[in-house]
């Protein structure tokens, strides 16, 4: 019984792997040709439009759109999803794209780039302390593009108004710049423009040393008669990352709207074109996330908006995040403030609690993605993220972790494994029982239960060590995955990005024979080393008298091996770890129980020679 118990654990941990991997790995790369060949389509498809794009129905010729002012707004109606951002990317370099128009530089701690005066937007953003690979010498991300290339993305904030405003700003608006033209946390630029009614719009831009831009816009109306008009808010973007997930993260638009989190993936927002998540509502956030990075809008909490989620497939793709805030009416000679703020950069978890926390942004954390089993993520990064400061290595901090969960599940695993022992000590008077009773099941079933509750024994203890490890797994899986500050995290060696794999290969030799080998036979030292302690591991028991029952015992360590090569190193470290530990903790608790540990023997089994079967 025991045999067919540790046979059945093995095939359902096997499949839970199997599962994982699939979804993983093999969906995420099935999924990054499909978007490939789109890009790859799109790209033969295209011809660059030169002069003017298109104006939109519904909007004035500046890109704003047309509002009568008795008409209340709908959900997104008004807001541009096209005019010049429509057009086709066409072969500009980004330095050509950003000389295309003014501009006012950015400069901060964390950010680098510039504000585009038509339509007062964010579209020109790196980050100054993450680059493309862990060379730091290598280009910076950048985050915020023109809107003219492939990968442009930008942040607008405008307005939409009636025949009694105007034109008011829009995506072609030309704004003016008062006084200083270079925004750092210290000095906020401002911007202004009056329209052809009259009315003085002065927007000020100002930003901390992280990532948060605070954009106050002030409308002074000197005509005789009131007005009203509403602000809106977007963030738009041209394509899909470069390896978008489908499971694993979200990725696409997101937004905590009416005290609800709604989250839709690229593909999902194909398929849906259009969401407006709920009537109007005050407090939230609304934007566009990367697995690493996103840009995401704060109305102001003191005005309703209504939010949308779109996918426009008219003309040139985009997917766009937006909001429109009620009305505002300006009583004439009188001013009106509303303020504003965009969050453009790194998700760090320290930075996003803090946005969340001081700035009264509601459920702000929820930008990064901790997935089903947050209970146990969010802890263990930050358990990680501790020892991570304390001790200087982001590898090290996983091993330490590890031998912690192990302190605090010990009197489960000490319970299991001794149940483990005791069943070996009575597997004589198992076998008794079982040719005692070979001809009636029921009676060597209750025999077997007799047995274990004289014995103490809890037959299905050895499972919980194995289970309590998939949920962990999983944790682990997605706190390496997720979080920016495992990005680029060294270890010792050959491992310089705990969140990759292990870049090494045994079918190149480790690198000493000079040739690239195909992702499938990326076998690297480490996922080597998980392998053999997982070998020991199984070997601890008694091999399995059943012949398909040995062969998968044998093959499991192997499979496993090639499975996890693909997942990041940080995960197979923490895997070979726990696999030590394991044995360690399972050989000691054996001799305590008297109990002779199988794992010598059975390696000597492997290379002693097999009697021939009689003739």
């Amino acid at each position: 019984m025991e045999t067919n118990r540790n046979f059945f654990i093995t095939i359902a941990l096997s499949i839970v792997i199997l599962t994982l991997w699939q979804v993983f790995y093999m969906n995420p790369r099935v999924e990054q040709q499909r978007e490939q060949a789109q890009i790859e389509a799109t790209r033969q498809g295209q011809t660059r439009v030169d002069g003017q794009a298109s104006t939109p129905a519904g909007t004035n010729p500046d890109g704003s759109a047309n509002l009568p002012s008795s008409t209340p707004a709908a959900p997104g109606a008004n807001i541009p999803g096209q005019s010049q951002d429509g057009a086709q990317a066409g072969t500009l370099t980004r330095a050509a794209a950003l000389g295309q128009t003014s501009r006012v530089q950015i400069d901060t701690p964390s950010l680098s780039g510039s504000i585009n005066l038509t339509g007062a937007r964010l579209d020109d953003l790196q980050l100054k302390h993450y680059h493309e690979t862990v060379d730091d010498k290598s280009p910076s991300i950048e985050l915020l593009s023109p809107a003219p290339l492939k990968d442009g993305q930008f942040a607008e904030i405008g307005f939409t108004g009636n025949e009694a405003t105007g034109t008011v700003p829009g995506p072609t608006t030309v704004w003016a710049v008062e006084g200083n033209n270079k925004l750092t946390p210290a000095t906020p630029v401002t911007l202004s423009v009056t329209n052809d009614k009259g009315l003085i719009f002065k927007r000020t831009f100002a930003v901390d040393d992280n990532y948060m831009f605070t954009v106050k816009d002030a409308v002074t109306n000197p005509t005789a008669a009131p007005i009203s008009l509403a602000s809106y808010g977007r963030i738009t973007r041209f394509s899909k990352p470069a390896h978008a997930s489908t499971y694993v993260i979200q990725e696409g638009p997101i937004g905590f709207v009416a005290d609800k989190l709604v989250e839709y993936k690229f593909a999902a927002i194909e398929d849906a074109k259009e969401v407006s998540p709920a009537k109007a509502t005050t407090g939230g956030w609304i934007g566009i996330t990367d697995k690493y990075w996103a840009a995401a809008l704060v109305p102001s909490a003191a005005t309703p908006f209504q939010a949308r989620m779109s996918y426009f497939a008219d003309g040139r793709p985009r997917y766009q995040s937006d909001y429109l805030s009620d009305p505002t009416t300006i009583a004439p000679g009188q001013s009106a403030t509303i303020e504003n703020m965009v969050f453009a950069g790194a998700k760090e978890v320290g930075k996003i609690n803090d946005y969340m926390n001081n700035l009264k942004i509601p459920k702000f954390k929820n930008l990064i993605d901790w997935g089903w089993f947050y209970f146990i993520t969010e802890p263990m990064f930050y358990l990680i993220d501790w020892l991570y400061k304390a001790i200087g290595n982001f590898g090290v901090a996983i091993l330490v972790v590890t031998v912690i969960l192990k302190a605090l599940f010990f009197p489960l695993a000490n319970k299991s494994y001794a149940s483990m022992a005791r069943m070996k000590l009575v597997q004589p008077k198992m076998t008794e029982i079982r040719e005692k009773y070979a001809d009636d099941k029921v009676k060597q079933q209750q025999a077997m239960m007799e047995l274990y509750k004289t014995e103490k024994i809890n037959p299905i203890a050895g499972c919980w060590p194995i289970l309590i490890q998939i949920p962990v797994f999983f944790a682990l899986y997605k706190v390496l995955y997720v979080t920016i500050e495992m990005r680029h995290a060294p270890f010792f060696g050959w491992i310089q990005d705990l969140a990759a794999p292990d870049p090494t290969s045994i079918f190149n030799l480790f690198g000493l024979i000079p040739w690239t080998v195909p992702a499938f036979l990326m076998i690297g030292i480490w996922p080597l080393i998980m392998g053999v302690t997982m070998f020991l591991q199984m070997r601890m028991n008694p091999t399995p008298p059943d012949p398909t029952q040995q062969m998968i015992f044998n093959w499991m360590p192997v499979i496993f091996t090639f499975m996890l090569a693909s997942f990041p190193a940080g995960l197979v470290i923490y895997w070979a770890w726990n696999n030590t530990l394991s044995i360690t903790q399972q050989a000691i608790i054996m001799k305590r129980q008297g109990v002779k540990v199988e794992l010598w023997d059975n390696l000597a089994g492997l290379f002693r020679k097999k009697p021939k079967p009689a003739e």
